[in-house]
């Protein structure tokens, strides 16, 4: 089968050729017919002497594909611009819910105050009596708390 990012099926980048199945070979087909003879030989070295531009438009398509699905994805994001100062929400992880609460049950904790960007999204919290968090959040697991 061919794949949807190159178009092409993974035989035929390798080897040049499209694959032959053994029922094909025992049944008569205009596929095979065509294929077998003197015709073969040429259409293989013709089929040889392609395979690179095959693969270089192969290669093409994936990453178009790939550029496709990423503006797909930038699309849908949200920008969460949060900076040293805000005040943010904590998402409570699956252990520090309370089972009594049920599925009703807040899912949020805070607020907390951001005292120091750590790196790459992650930042530093601080209780609002001023007491730090141990550990750094990841903007993933904030957000952003309206007064």
């Amino acid at each position: 089968m061919p794949k949807t990012s190159t178009g092409e099926t993974p035989y035929s980048l390798v080897y040049g050729t499209n694959t032959v199945i053994p029922v094909e070979v025992g049944e008569p087909s205009l596929r095979y017919s065509y294929e077998s003879g003197p015709n073969n030989d040429e259409s293989r070295l013709q089929d040889l002497d392609e395979v690179k531009e095959q693969r270089d438009m192969a290669h093409v398509r994936m990453v178009a594909q790939k550029q496709q699905v990423k503006r797909y994805y930038n699309k849908k994001t949200k920008v969460r611009p949060l900076k040293v100062g805000d005040y943010v929400l904590k998402a409570k992880t699956q252990a520090a819910k309370d089972p009594q609460e049920g599925k009703l049950g807040t899912i949020w904790n805070g607020p907390y105050k951001i005292t120091a960007a750590a790196n790459k999204g992650a930042f530093q919290l601080e209780i609002m009596e001023g007491k730090l968090l141990q550990n750094n959040w990841n903007v993933a697991h904030l957000k952003y708390f309206y007064f």
